[in-house]
Parts: structure tokens; C-alpha cells; sequence
């Protein structure tokens, strides 16, 4: 008897499709290409480049990693941001990739978590922002960007702790401990305001010298919290500059010497860094 012809089995369904995770904009510069083996994106996922279909790759590609869609969807994600520590590695990763890139091209940086509808999503974006996102690549060719914080430094404790004693007579509470602790603290609140003033001072100081030598500088928020419990004192001025890179050393100069003759305050200059202070916001996914 001959054996009936086998059914062949039915197919698996297709999983879902990935997500495209999408690190940056960058010229498509051979010197690009070359870097993205070397590097390890989000999750440990390679890095490559998207760009327009066809010969011509066009003004500007995406840096972008394929992710699984079960680790990086909505629902997947609120709960990961409540991890610390996975959210820390996600970070570190997606800023090594745009830091790498920086230091062989212009690159705008995009924000964690940069997420289209596969590959297809990621190109309806490009098609429609690409002019935008050259112009802005263009803006920021040559240019780099630099922190530029203020603090006002504490002032010293005082240094005579015991006030006067309410029960003694007025003439014993004008002299010894009482009479000292009053005056050092009266000189700890004119120095405390004089801090300030300063800081004022440098203030204005310093917008004059980003005026001078940043083409472009957003105020960010400044650093309070517990977060802040090792910085050297009050932080009133949080800026970030986007310098020429044949200014840099005029800038810096000009800024430490802006604040020199200041001793209340301190000046912290931060960079080189990737421009994301002054990277354009990336448009939304599109609906659906």
C-alpha cells in the first residue's frame, strides 16, 4: 500500500513586527557607516543606518537600532521606567551611541526612547522632516555644546554658638558670648547677600559673554533636590552654549575671566557634549 501524500503542515503565525529605535540624525558621512559596527545600542542590539530607499540616500539618515516590540511598546515601557537600574543601562547606551557619533560627524541627538513603527514608520518621518533636520544639521556643523553653571558658595558658619542668655541682665547680655554670636551673625547675613549680589553680577556677566561667542543658549532648570547634596553650593545659573569649535578657548577664557574678581560664586564650565540642548524635537509617531 503506498503511504498517502504527507499535508504540509501550516505555518507559524509572524510575530510581530519590531519597532525601530532611532538614536539620531547624522550627514550620511562614510566615516558613519564605518563606526557602526563597533557599537552596541539599547538592549545590546546592533546599530545601523536608515536612510531613503534608492541610490541617493539624501541629505540626512537615521542612526537606529530593531527592537522587540514586547520590550519597547507603551505598556512595556511604563513599566521599565519604574526600573532605576534598567533605565540607567538604557541611557548610558543610548548616549554612548550619539557621543560616538559626535566625534566623527555632526549629530542630532534624539530623546531616549525614540520609537517608530518599524522601518517603515521611521521613513514616513524622514520623508517628511529630512529638509528640517538638514537645516538644523547644518545650524550645528562646527559648533558644539557647553554647560555653563553658576553656584553661590556657602557662607562660613558661625562660628559663636551660644546666644544670649534671656535671664541676664541687660548690661551682662551686651558683652562676651551674647554680643559675639549677634555680630557674627550679622556678618554671616551680609556675606550671604553679598554672595548673591555676586551671583547677580555674574549673571549678567556671562550672558554678555555668550553673547559674544554662542551662536545659540537655552536656560535649563536649576539643580535642586536631594540629588544635588555633593554640589559645591546653591545653583542659580544652569545654561548650555553652542560655541563655534574656533571659539572654544576665547569662550572659556572670557568666562572664567568674568567671575574672577567674584569669590562668592562658582563658575563650573561642562563639555564637550552633543548638541542636545539645541537638537530639534522629533516629530510624533504617526497616528496609529
Amino acid at each position: 500500500m503506498s503511504a498517502a501524500p504527507s499535508t504540509p503542515s501550516a505555518s507559524a503565525p509572524p510575530g510581530p513586527p519590531e519597532l525601530t529605535y532611532v538614536y539620531a540624525v547624522t550627514p550620511p558621512a562614510p566615516s558613519v557607516r564605518r563606526l557602526l559596527p563597533g557599537l552596541t545600542g539599547v538592549g545590546g542590539r546592533p546599530v545601523t543606518l536608515l536612510h531613503a530607499p534608492g541610490g541617493d540616500p539624501g541629505p540626512v539618515t537615521l542612526v537606529i537600532s530593531d527592537v522587540p516590540r514586547r520590550e519597547w511598546d507603551e505598556d512595556a515601557l511604563r513599566a521599565r521606567f519604574e526600573d532605576l537600574h534598567w533605565l540607567e543601562d538604557a541611557a548610558r547606551r543610548h548616549h554612548a551611541v550619539i557621543e560616538a557619533l559626535a566625534a566623527h560627524t555632526t549629530v542630532l541627538p534624539l530623546r531616549l526612547a525614540t520609537l517608530y513603527e518599524g522601518h517603515a514608520g521611521a521613513l514616513d518621518v524622514l520623508r517628511a522632516q529630512g529638509q528640517e533636520f538638514a537645516t538644523r544639521l547644518a545650524r550645528l556643523s562646527g559648533h558644539t555644546e557647553y554647560g555653563v553653571k553658576v553656584y553661590v558658595r556657602p557662607t562660613a558658619p558661625v562660628e559663636v554658638t551660644a546666644p544670649p542668655d534671656a535671664g541676664a541682665p541687660a548690661e551682662a547680655a551686651g558683652a562676651g558670648p551674647g554680643r559675639a554670636y549677634l555680630r557674627a551673625r550679622r556678618s554671616q547675613r551680609q556675606a550671604h547677600e553679598d554672595h548673591y549680589r555676586q551671583a547677580r553680577l555674574a549673571a549678567e556677566r556671562l550672558a554678555a559673554v555668550a553673547g559674544r561667542f554662542a551662536v545659540e543658549r537655552v536656560g535649563h532648570p536649576l539643580q535642586s533636590g536631594p540629588l544635588t547634596a555633593a554640589s559645591p553650593g546653591e545653583n542659580v545659573l544652569n545654561d548650555a552654549c553652542l560655541v563655534p569649535d574656533a571659539e572654544v578657548d576665547a569662550f572659556t577664557s572670557a568666562l572664567e575671566g568674568a567671575v574672577r574678581d567674584l569669590p562668592g560664586v562658582l563658575l563650573e564650565v561642562t563639555g564637550p557634549w552633543a548638541p542636545y540642548s539645541f537638537a530639534a524635537s522629533p516629530p510624533p509617531p504617526p497616528a496609529g
